[in-house]
């Protein structure tokens, strides 16, 4: 429902690709700080594309307030994620439409902008140079480090130099940074030094809607036949940087298990080998499902025993494991499928969440796995009030949200200065 536009606040604009409803993580955490700015007393402006990200064929509202921030959504600017060709001419139409909004924005005060799409942070930056506004630059991942790393570009050639400029430029200019993780944060500062200006926090889970559920009184489990079974979940995008091809060929390893299953929940180009090992080998201990609605997470979430939170070897500090911080909101231990170190290794071994295993080792991961499944039920359990006793103490919403806009509350306070606002520290 629209109400009538305040003719007199600044405007703080907001550019994402990516925005509620849509399911994917960035714009649900967008969505968050955007309300919350908005219930603080600011006017909230959002960029964001009229089509789904995952999914172009879904269709949003052009013109839209809710929660109080008021949104446009802007044509042309998604077309799924295909190929990297189709994403970067969504990206690049959804920058240059950005670009002209932004610098045409009356009353605007600031800019908050993430990493998705990267080129967002580019039109964050032209806007920012025409009106001279101040910039709240949210780092969700690094790109071209991404593309690097997964073999789609060369170190060291033309686009990943001229990317890196970009980086320095956007880095340099931003008022606020803010890293997810301490190795993201050391890959930023070998770029630039923005030790001055540097927060580290990860983003929020959305605890108020993800209670525990008990699997006896979840109506999940019922619909998906998993009464007396134990059960291992990814839930979330499938992606190249999270890969689960070790888990899931062990899982192919264990269909004489009829206790077991495997759920993968979600999209992303990655959930194509799921489909087609499924496909290949019909196997009864694997399941493939969509993304679910927000509103139920809650049920599917909780209907695992274990949840499977991936990092590609080559990808810490370049993406960030979201994913685990719904698993542990609603009480569930983690089995970690990457490198050591990582975030998620950090919190293993500093709370006692869960398990590791790596890349590659498909028997000792099957090992882990049966090693799990023979745990009382009572381990699992006290691993999964740790997990949420660290949401509550370390990471809830209502911390990390409000820490986040009061960032933005200072960028606006100090506008253009250029002087120090803070050191390098890490507040989860």
């Amino acid at each position: 429902m629209s109400r009538p536009e305040d003719q007199s606040k600044p405007v703080l604009l907001v550019l994402s690709q990516v925005y509620v409803p849509d399911p994917a993580s960035v714009g649900q955490h967008m969505h968050d700080a955007a309300a919350e700015l908005a219930r603080r007393g600011h006017e909230v402006r959002v960029l964001t594309s009229a089509r789904g990200y995952d999914d172009p064929s879904q269709r949003y509202q052009a013109r839209e307030t809710r929660d109080g921030v008021q949104i446009r959504r802007l044509p042309m600017s998604s077309f799924g994620k295909a190929s990297i060709f189709v994403r970067l001419v969504g990206a690049g139409l959804f920058m240059l439409q950005c670009i002209v909004r932004g610098i045409a924005t009356r009353r605007l005060s600031g800019i908050v902008v993430s990493t998705s799409p990267p080129m967002a942070a580019m039109a964050a930056l032209v806007i920012a140079f025409v009106r001279r506004a101040p910039i709240t630059y949210w780092v969700m991942d690094l790109n071209p480090d991404q593309m690097v790393e997964l073999g789609k570009l060369r170190s060291g050639s033309i686009p990943v130099r001229l990317y890196d400029v970009f980086n320095r430029a956007i880095l340099q200019r931003a008022n606020r940074v803010v890293a997810l993780d301490r190795f993201m944060a050391e890959r930023l500062l070998k770029k630039q030094d923005v030790s001055d200006k540097l927060e580290v926090m990860p983003p929020w889970p959305h605890e108020e809607a993800l209670e525990p559920i008990a699997h006896e009184k979840n109506p999940f489990r019922k619909e998906h036949g998993l009464e007396d079974k134990f059960v291992f979940m990814y839930s979330g995008n499938h992606g190249f940087s999270t890969p689960i091809t070790t888990v899931l060929q062990a899982a192919l390893l264990m269909q004489d298990r009829e206790d077991i299953v495997f759920m993968f929940i979600g999209g992303g180009v990655g959930k194509r080998e799921v489909d087609a090992a499924i496909a290949a080998h019909e196997p009864r201990n694997i399941v493939s499902l969509p993304y679910q609605p927000f509103d139920t997470l809650r049920y599917s979430l909780s209907a695992a025993d274990v949840h499977l939170v991936s990092v590609g070897n080559d990808v810490v500090g370049v993406v960030h494991p979201c994913k685990v911080y719904g698993a542990m909101a609603v009480g569930r231990p983690i089995l970690l499928l990457g490198p050591n170190p990582c975030h998620v290794s950090d919190l293993l071994r500093e709370h006692q969440l869960g398990w590791h295993i790596e890349h590659d080792d498909v028997d000792g991961a099957k090992n882990t796995l049966l090693e799990i499944v023979d745990l009382h039920e009572r381990v699992l359990a006290e691993k999964g009030d740790l997990a949420r006793d660290v949401i509550a103490d370390r990471f809830s919403k209502t911390r990390l949200c409000g820490r986040f806009c009061d960032l933005v509350e200072e960028m606006l306070m100090d506008g253009n200065a250029r002087e120090p606002v803070g050191s390098l520290k890490e507040r989860a």
